[in-house]
């Protein structure tokens, strides 16, 4: 696997060659798990990685980390330190090493003291965003990495499947929560790619509401966005449900969303952009007796962020290709009564796409 990393790395070098960045500067956190398989916690002590033009590599460390970090970067140059003295000095002689250079960082992950000690050593105008740059490294995803995310999403289908068996009127909102994430972490599941969302009744026309008291009734919607987390890699899935039955007005609304998901599991091409996705996906919402419970964009990238690039939303004219994996998840919601959303994990193939999940997307009664 060691060679997979450095692969990437020289990836990123070359990036950088045609973004016209020096060096790019990495904190703990996907991209950093992306180039050294390491992950460690993004704490108070500073802790960078520096990708050169060229593919060398430093590092700001902890002395803590010193052991692990050899072990698995013996070839970068590495500058530590120790609570008792501090940082300064670690990014001193970084600065040093590498001279007058612009950085490039992950502009919606660094942190503020981060940056400041970066001006501070390097110089105030050396830090750029490369947030752009990181997105174009882990846009197309490996057969390594599908194998993880099909592996996510195997273990969270067959969970869910198992927590709805037992699903009934009258369970709360929570106990469906926990029992979920019980079976996820009994089927193999590292942890989970974000907390549930497990909504019941009128709660569902909150998309990202929190599970509570709230019991199910019958004829309410059932709605459960979820995904499992397994080394490193997420699945997120939604499916929405009806306890014992559906009013007509229910289907209605259900089967629209349904026609939206098909549409862009459908259209979902190297052929066509992120934005032609969403268009035609909300068209089949805009033009349903529902639009005015459209609420949010068709989808987004998925990997070691459960949100990441592409972003599937109008004006995105990012053309799609090979390898990349991103939900296709239309909703409608009408406020304190009705929330459906339908999501898939899908892979583009180079001729269409490939859809990872495949839970049932017809109308399911439960309970």
């Amino acid at each position: 696997m060691t060679n997979i990393f450095h692969q990437r790395r020289q990836r990123l070098s070359q990036l950088l060659i045609e973004n016209k960045l020096d060096t790019a500067v990495i904190i703990p956190g996907p991209n950093f798990y992306y180039l050294t398989g390491l992950n460690f916690h993004l704490m108070e002590r500073p802790t960078l990685l520096f990708v050169t033009q060229t593919g060398d590599t430093l590092a700001i460390m902890p002395a803590l980390e010193q052991l692990m970090w050899q072990a698995a970067m013996p070839d970068t140059t590495t500058f530590y330190w120790q609570d008792k003295d501090g940082f300064s000095e670690a990014f001193a002689q970084a600065a040093s090493a590498l001279g007058q250079t612009s950085l490039g960082v992950e502009g919606m992950r660094m942190r503020v003291f981060e940056a400041d000690a970066l001006r501070q050593h390097f110089g105030q105008e050396s830090i750029s965003n490369a947030s752009e740059v990181f997105n174009q490294l882990r846009f197309s995803k490996d057969k390594s990495e599908i194998a993880l995310i099909e592996k996510a999403i195997a273990i969270s289908e067959v969970s869910l499947q198992e927590t709805l068996a037992d699903v009934t009127a009258g369970m709360s909102e929570k106990h469906i929560l926990n029992q979920l994430k019980s079976r996820m972490l009994a089927n193999g599941s590292d942890g989970f790619a974000f907390e549930p969302i497990v909504l019941g009744g009128g709660n569902a026309a909150n998309p990202h509401g929190h599970a509570g008291d709230y019991q199910l009734r019958a004829g309410d919607p059932l709605l459960i966005d979820f995904g499992a987390f397994y080394q490193g890699y997420s699945a997120d899935i939604t499916r929405t449900f009806f306890c014992q039955h559906a009013t007509d007005e229910h289907a209605a609304l259900y089967n629209t969303v349904k026609l939206a998901n098909q549409t862009g599991r459908k259209l979902a091409s190297p052929k066509h952009t992120a934005h032609d996705i969403d268009t035609a996906v909300t068209q089949v919402l805009q033009d349903s007796a529902f639009a005015e419970y459209i609420v949010h964009k068709t989808g987004h990238g998925l990997g070691l962020d459960v949100h990441e690039a592409p972003q599937v939303m109008i004006g995105n004219h990012t053309q799609l290709e090979a390898g990349v994996v991103m939900t296709i998840e239309p909703g409608l919601y009408k406020a304190n009564h009705i929330g459906v959303r339908i999501e898939d994990d899908v892979l583009i193939t180079k001729d269409g796409c490939k859809s990872l999940t495949s839970l049932p997307r017809e109308l399911t009664i439960i309970g």
